[in-house]
């Protein structure tokens, strides 16, 4: 890569924000990966094979029509790598080569956590700017005809919160539904993870519904859970989250979960019937071997399959936030990554 990548962020509490030719299909049968659902460490399988540019933090990914893979991850002005065969990795300048003078009202000289995608003919980056172990956030949102580095005009806030919020604002995730309606999920330790609806015509808080959903919370123990993602998978929609404590190098805990439900804005369950409200959720990758606190994820639908697209720590490597991508199996209506 071009320049160092961030430190990991290592707040104090009450929280830790953070905040591809990926695994090649593994020839098991699908029992055989039934049986695997994680359930000790052994149980997960290592990253796909990356090379290149792999330093990253909290990655999001895109395929073009052309083929070529768009990834923008935290830090600076939104770090950008690309590939053609989502195995070689180079880097390139980020987003923004002049940072928004909005982000200075929150304390922010970097943008974390972007969520990328392409709606109605245009490539949309949502962000989050804020400072360490803060909940004065702010979500952005840009757009870009290329979705290239450079080419991204800013559009400012989306959502915020303060210090009396019970909420944080970043990790946005969008997720625009098979009926057109545009949702955001967010947030970071706190109360947990929510969701508000958006105007497709802007891209932000649709006026006439401004109510703030809770999807995902842990009211007992450690409030850590962050960095949402919805899917839609068959009949259910799928939130997967990050657990526990990331951006600590080898000594991070960070784990992904997931939970599933009828409608969008839940109620979501495991797969052991806990509501993700109350402290559930079913592990889809934790850490093993030198692969330590894997997550930050976002999941790409690829003309393979879909992928979970994350980072984690490189315990060969004295903890260096690294790029990880493994296909997913869907067969057991749970997601399985191998």
């Amino acid at each position: 890569m071009s320049r160092t990548p961030p430190v990991p962020r290592t707040p104090p509490v009450p929280r830790t924000p953070r905040r591809s030719r990926g695994a090649a299909l593994l020839s098991i049968p699908a029992a055989v990966l039934l049986a695997l659902v994680p359930s000790t460490a052994s149980a997960y399988p290592d990253p796909g094979r990356v090379t290149g540019a792999t330093v990253v933090h909290d990655p999001t990914m895109i395929r073009t029509p052309a083929g070529r893979y768009l990834l923008y991850a935290t830090g600076g002005g939104l770090s950008y790598r690309t590939s053609t065969d989502r195995v070689a990795f180079g880097a390139g300048a980020d987003a923004f080569s002049t940072r928004p003078a909005w982000w200075s009202a929150y304390g922010a000289t970097e943008a974390w956590a972007p969520d990328i995608s392409y709606q109605g003919g245009k490539y949309l980056m949502y962000y989050a700017v804020s400072t360490f172990g803060s909940n004065k956030s702010a979500i952005g949102l840009a757009g870009s005809s290329t979705g290239l580095p450079g080419s991204w005009t800013d559009y400012g806030t989306v959502y915020t919160s303060s210090t009396s919020s019970d909420y944080n604002a970043i990790d946005p995730n969008l997720f625009v539904d098979g009926d057109g309606k545009w949702w955001l999920s967010f947030g970071s330790w706190w109360t947990g993870i929510k969701m508000i609806r958006l105007d497709p015509s802007t891209g932000k808080q649709l006026a006439s519904d401004t109510a703030r959903r809770s999807l995902a919370a842990r009211p007992t123990g450690t409030k850590a859970v962050e960095a949402p993602y919805v899917v839609r998978h068959g009949s259910y929609y799928y939130l997967f989250a990050s657990y526990d404590t990331c951006c600590a190098g080898t000594g991070s805990t960070y784990k992904v979960k997931v939970g599933r439900a009828a409608s969008v804005t839940g109620p979501y369950y495991d797969r052991s019937g806990v509501a993700l409200t109350n402290n559930g959720g079913t592990p889809v990758l934790e850490s093993h071997g030198s692969v330590i606190g894997p997550g930050g994820q976002s999941i790409l639908h690829d003309t393979d399959g879909d992928l979970i697209v994350y980072h984690y720590y490189d315990g060969n490597d004295n903890g260096t936030p690294k790029l990880g991508i493994n296909l997913l199996d869907w067969s057991s209506g749970w997601p399985v990554a191998h």
